[in-house]
C-alpha cells in the first residue's frame, strides 16, 4: 500500500495533522513517517494573472479595451511562496504516493487553495477530503477515519472559482474605468466598494445629524419615578406637568414579570473585537494580533471565525472544562462555594449547521 499525502492550508494545521497521524520526521517543507506525508500551503499559493499576462497591450490602461474578460483563465505563482509550491508539486509527483488528502480549511476558500495547486501540478491521483472544523485531537482522529470523496466538493470548488473570477472582473475593469474617467488612481472592488459606500453613508449621517430637543414629564413618587414618553413640543409638556402638579395619583394595578436572559454565546471575531475595544480600548487589529498569538500558543481556539458555535465533536470536553474551572477557582480563592458553582448547558453552543470554516473562538 502506498503513502498518503495530506495537504493542509497552513503550517500550524499541518503540524496538528502530523501529530495525530504519527508523521514525526521533519523534512524540508513537510513531515513524513508512519505511511503519511504531511505538507502545507501558505494561504493562496496561486493567484489570477494580471491583464497584461493575457495581452501585452493591457499594460496600458485604455478605455477602448474594456471590458477585459479572459476566456481561459491564467494563474501565476506567488513570488514569496514559490519554494513551498515546488515542494507540493514534487510531493504530488512522487511515485510512492498514491492518494492525496485535501486537508485545507473546511470551506469554499480552502477548497480553492488546494484544487489550484492540484491542477497546477497536473496531478491525477485520487483525492479524499478531510472535513473538520476543530483542531482537537479527538475530532481530527475521527475525521481522518471518515474521509470523504474529493468529488463531493467539485461544486464547492466551482463556486470558489466563480467568486474569484467575479472579483477579478469587477476589480480589474472598474478600477481601470474609474481611474481613466476621473484621471486618478482609483481602486474598485466587489466587496470593498459597497463596504466603503456604507461607511461614507454612515459618516455623512453622523456629520449631518441635527439635534432635536425633547421633553419628558416625570411623576416623582416616594419610592419610584414614572415617566411619560418623550414629547417634542415644550408647551404640551408644560401643560401636562401643570395639570398633574399638586394632584394625587392612584396606582390601579401592578404587574410583575419574570424575565430570563440567555447566557451569551461564544465569541466570533467581530464580537471579540467589539468588546475588547469597549472594555480595554484595543483596536480591532490589536485584538486580532493578541488573540492570534494566544492561538499559536494553544491557549485559545482559532480567532478568525464568523461563528458563535462549536461542533458536536467538541462538546465532549465542555463538562470536564467546567469541572476544572470550579476546581481552579476553589483553589485560587480558598472558597469552597466555588466547588460546584458553574454548570454547563452545551446544547446552547453546539450547532454543526452554523459552523463553516472554523468554530467559535475564545470562550467567555
Amino acid at each position: 500500500m502506498g503513502i498518503k499525502l495530506v495537504i493542509a492550508e497552513k503550517p500550524s494545521a499541518a503540524k496538528a495533522y502530523a501529530d495525530v497521524l504519527g508523521a514525526k520526521s521533519k523534512k524540508d517543507g513537510h513531515y513524513e513517517s508512519n505511511g503519511y506525508v504531511v505538507s502545507w500551503c501558505v494561504g493562496h499559493l496561486l493567484g489570477l494573472a494580471q491583464p497584461q499576462e493575457y495581452d501585452e497591450r493591457y499594460a496600458k490602461w485604455v478605455k477602448a479595451d474594456l471590458p477585459i474578460s479572459p476566456t481561459n483563465w491564467k494563474y501565476v505563482a506567488s513570488q514569496s511562496t514559490k519554494k513551498q509550491l515546488k515542494v507540493l508539486v514534487d510531493l504530488m509527483k512522487r511515485s510512492d504516493i498514491d492518494l492525496i488528502i485535501n486537508g485545507a480549511d473546511a470551506g469554499r476558500e480552502g477548497e480553492l487553495i488546494f484544487r489550484l495547486v492540484y491542477e497546477h501540478a497536473k496531478c491525477k491521483k485520487p483525492i479524499k477530503r478531510l472535513w473538520v472544523s476543530s483542531m482537537e485531537e479527538t475530532a481530527l482522529k475521527q475525521s481522518f477515519n471518515n474521509l470523504r470523496n474529493g468529488a463531493d466538493y467539485d461544486s464547492l470548488y466551482q463556486a470558489a472559482k466563480c467568486r474569484q473570477q467575479a472579483d477579478w472582473l469587477v476589480g480589474m475593469n472598474y478600477s481601470r474605468l474609474f481611474s481613466i474617467v476621473y484621471n486618478a488612481n482609483l481602486r474598485v472592488g466587489r466587496v470593498q466598494t459597497p463596504t466603503l459606500a456604507m461607511v461614507v453613508e454612515r459618516f455623512e449621517k453622523i456629520n449631518n445629524f441635527a439635534k432635536e430637543p425633547f421633553y419628558v414629564v416625570e411623576l416623582a413618587g416616594a419610592d419610584f419615578t414614572a415617566e411619560r414618553e418623550r414629547l417634542t413640543v415644550k408647551a404640551l409638556a408644560d401643560e401636562i406637568a401643570n395639570k398633574c402638579n399638586g394632584q394625587t395619583a392612584a396606582i390601579n394595578s401592578i404587574k410583575k414579570q419574570d424575565k430570563s436572559i440567555a447566557p451569551p454565546r461564544l465569541y466570533d471575531l467581530t464580537t471579540l473585537q467589539r468588546e475588547a475595544n469597549k472594555m480595554l480600548g484595543l483596536t480591532a487589529s490589536k485584538t486580532l494580533e493578541i488573540v492570534q498569538g494566544l492561538y499559536e500558543k494553544k491557549i485559545v481556539t482559532y480567532p478568525r471565525t464568523d461563528s458563535k458555535f462549536i461542533t458536536e465533536d467538541m462538546a465532549y470536553g465542555i463538562d470536564n472544562l467546567v469541572v476544572m474551572c470550579n476546581h481552579l477557582l476553589t483553589k485560587a480563592t480558598g472558597n469552597e462555594t466555588f466547588a460546584n458553582s458553574f454548570t454547563s448547558n452545551v446544547g446552547l453552543i453546539v450547532n454543526n449547521s452554523k459552523v463553516t470554516d472554523h468554530h467559535a473562538s475564545a470562550t467567555r
